[in-house]
């Protein structure tokens, strides 16, 4: 791999990297203390909520990436009272997303088919989602970083947070653009998730396109890969 290539591939590790390892930092802190409150009866939204809410101030006060929101989601069936569950705080002031006021039936939304929950609870491990158009908390486009949550060998849910890619893309982009090279960031399917080249946009697939023939370079940990065009 040239310097470039390696570059751009060490830059997207260093930046997803950090929010992994602070939702590592307390995913099975978490995971420990719901356990508890499992073990006592039956766990409610307001329980849940509040063992989770500490976690989330923590993460979005994260320094290294602009993080807009952060929680934890319930394994399906997990709660008393509930059947699946986003225990989330966003925004400035680290508001907390309250579903039902917002669409009627949301707090009953099925995620357990939505990449950002489905594929750490299978694979046990990281995931970085997106981008994808967030109609459940910021309605723009969207990356969810998650990681799986199990205590004692029983799926509770999964950590995440979230990041805008309009914040992503004005932190990472100046950096991809000191190379001296086009960078494209892409997801696992191929859609574009940043770009210093401006004809490519967040959400384009590069099927079909001048970038399907270039070599795609896999950024380890993140599900994450980079195309890097000589200019």
């Amino acid at each position: 791999m040239t310097p470039e290539p390696a570059d751009a591939v060490r830059m997207v590790e260093e930046y997803f990297g950090a929010p992994i390892r602070m939702l590592d930092s307390w995913v099975a802190s978490c995971a420990a203390e719901l356990s508890v409150a499992l073990g006592e009866g039956s766990l409610t939204r307001p329980r849940f909520d509040a063992i989770v809410e500490p976690y989330a101030a923590r993460t979005l006060a994260l320094d290294a990436v602009p993080v807009y929101g952060a929680g934890f989601i319930a394994a399906i069936d997990l709660l008393a009272d509930a059947r699946s569950h986003l225990a989330w705080w966003q925004g400035e002031g680290g508001r907390q997303l309250v579903l039902a006021s917002q669409t009627v039936n949301k707090e009953y939304i099925d995620y357990s088919e939505l990449e950002w929950y489905r594929v750490p609870m299978s694979t046990g491990g990281p995931h970085v989602a997106g981008p994808y158009v967030d109609y459940l908390c910021s309605d723009e486009y969207t990356i969810t970083v998650a990681v799986p949550a199990s205590d004692g060998g029983r799926l509770l849910g999964v950590a995440g947070l979230d990041l805008l890619v309009a914040e992503v893309e004005r932190e990472i982009i100046p950096r991809f653009a000191s190379l001296g090279q086009q960078v494209t960031l892409v997801n696992g399917v191929g859609r574009v998730v940043v770009s210093t080249d401006p004809r490519c946009a967040t959400g384009d697939s590069v099927r079909g396109s001048r970038l399907a023939d270039l070599p795609r370079l896999s950024c380890d940990g993140v599900a994450l890969d980079v195309i890097v065009e000589s200019v």
